[in-house]
């Protein structure tokens, strides 16, 4: 039957692809610098591969089989629907055109951790131009053949589905009411003191720390792990998820924070379903998706003061030195009020739930022009500036590297992820009201250090059902509604606004 053609096929691509994703994470955590051509061509020839595996001919024949097959369960039909949307993505792209986008991205990348170092802009440039040429070309190609605006089908790879329409209808009430929440948050804080930690913060204890409140929110050590790189990320595959993080010595908060973000990730990763293993069916629904576990456990959960209180007496048993001799910035209070902590700052990945969305406001207003050739790539440092100027009340003038330099999503050719950032955020939002109205005794069991019913919920209403169904069917299934930005902007009140 074609069914079980398709299931086996699409099974020795999903190998393929998990061998993909291990060399990609190796590339960002052990690889030397003089092995990076020689891993980009080879990374090019597996994408060149794993795309003419799916865009024979036979493929096309058997889902065409597969759709009138009378046999198949809602899972099954779901897992065709998600393997015909991959083969018209496929078949709209040259495979000339995937082998050079795959090369360029991974040589551009090597070269961003290079020059993003130096804070030379310049001497990056070449590589943005080239990566940005081929993606535009990789939007055309899609565009025309899904009947989808350009950028709109970038987006679509990250969450299928979803178009710049959609991310404009929810970001419309953010753009409209953060700026004056977020004066009016910093103005608030700024009458209540708090007590900087001062270092240096050893990094085998912060490393330790994070691993201690990775098992203790949940994340499987024994199918994942925890390495270091220049920016953090979730890589791996569900039965090996590797996550990494960045230690700052005089900083221990935001490498904490940095790893239960990532540990969200990891904990969907391995809790997709099993039985769809190797099967599209089987992967995560889409990065807003994806964002918004990763969101919810670190901004919706381990931000909160049930968090803090759980985590307060194990962060002043690892820093114990800096604990004995400055004792009031290792309060209940005080560390509450540095994870909770409003500023306008450069670094997005170090940014509080607040001014968050600022960051992502900047990006995507900006790649939409990088892929519809209005923005030069040379110009993109005044232009970030200016915007960061507009929306943040920064410069980055002259400093490129918190500037324009400092995400790796465009030197890995991500255009079209960043809107997602904050649409996850509303998810977790959203999706936290509804666990809240489910289990009444939640934050007294995550003050006792207790995630499992938090995981329960999450496991049935959302990791479970992998690509079953769309992230917009998750998200109305889960809550009751249609996702409503209206959950996010009323939780930032109630946290940073009280009364």
């Amino acid at each position: 039957m074609s069914y079980e053609k398709l299931h086996e096929h699409f099974r020795r691509l999903g190998q393929l692809q998990e061998v993909a994703a291990i060399v990609e994470w190796d590339q960002a955590v052990n690889m030397p610098q003089q092995a990076g051509n020689s891993r980009a061509e080879s990374m090019a020839g597996l994408a060149r591969l794993s795309h003419e595996l799916l865009t024979q001919q036979r493929v096309g024949d058997w889902l065409l089989a597969a759709a009138e097959q009378d046999d198949l369960g809602d899972w099954e039909r779901a897992n065709v629907r998600e393997m015909q949307r991959l083969y018209r993505r496929a078949t709209a792209l040259e495979p000339n055109l995937v082998e050079a986008v795959a090369r360029a991205d991974k040589q551009s990348e090597q070269a961003w951790r290079r020059y993003r170092g130096e804070n030379d802009f310049a001497g990056y440039a070449p590589h943005l131009e080239e990566v940005v040429s081929l993606h535009r070309q990789v939007a055309m190609a899609l565009g025309e053949a899904l009947q989808l605006q350009p950028f709109d089908a970038l987006v679509d790879a990250f969450e299928p589905g979803v178009v710049c329409q959609d991310i404009d209808a929810v970001f419309a009430p953010l753009e409209a009411e953060l700026p004056a929440l977020t004066d009016a948050v910093i103005e608030r804080q700024a009458s209540v003191g708090f007590t900087q930690p001062e270092g240096p913060f050893d990094t085998a204890a912060q490393r330790q720390l994070g691993l201690k409140m990775m098992a203790a929110v949940g994340f499987d050590l024994s199918r994942g792990r925890l390495d270091v790189s220049h920016h953090p990320f979730c890589g791996g595959v569900p039965s090996d998820v590797r996550i990494t993080t960045r230690y700052d010595e005089s900083d221990f908060t935001s490498s904490l924070m940095g790893v239960l973000h990532e540990a969200g990730h990891g904990k969907y990763e391995q809790g997709l379903p099993h039985r769809w293993e190797h099967q599209p069916v089987g992967l995560a629904r889409g990065m807003a998706l994806h964002e918004s576990q990763s969101l919810l456990l670190e901004m919706q959960v381990c931000r909160g003061l049930p968090f803090v209180k759980f985590a307060a007496p194990s962060i002043r048993e690892a820093f114990a030195g800096s604990c004995a001799r400055q004792p009031a910035a290792f309060t209940l209070e005080n560390l509450t009020a540095l994870y909770s902590r409003v500023e306008r700052s450069y670094i997005r990945v170090d940014a509080d739930e607040v001014t968050y969305p600022a960051h992502i406001l900047l990006r995507y207003g900006l790649e939409k022009q990088l892929i519809a050739g209005t923005l030069p790539v040379k110009e993109l440092p005044d232009a970030w500036d200016s915007d960061m100027r507009r929306l943040l009340q920064l410069s980055t003038a002259g400093n490129d590297k918190d500037g324009c330099l400092q995400d790796v999503h465009w030197p890995s050719g991500a255009f079209g992820y960043f809107p997602l950032y904050t649409m996850g955020a509303m998810i977790a939002a959203q999706l936290y009201a509804a666990i809240v109205r489910a289990v009444p005794d939640l934050e007294a069991s995550i003050e006792r250090g207790s995630f499992a019913q938090l995981d329960e919920w999450l496991r049935q209403n959302v990791w479970s059902w992998g690509s079953c169904h769309t992230s917009t069917e998750l998200v109305e299934r889960a809550t009751g509604e249609p996702l409503d930005p209206r959950y996010f902007l009323d939780h930032l009140r109630r946290r940073y606004l009280p009364n």
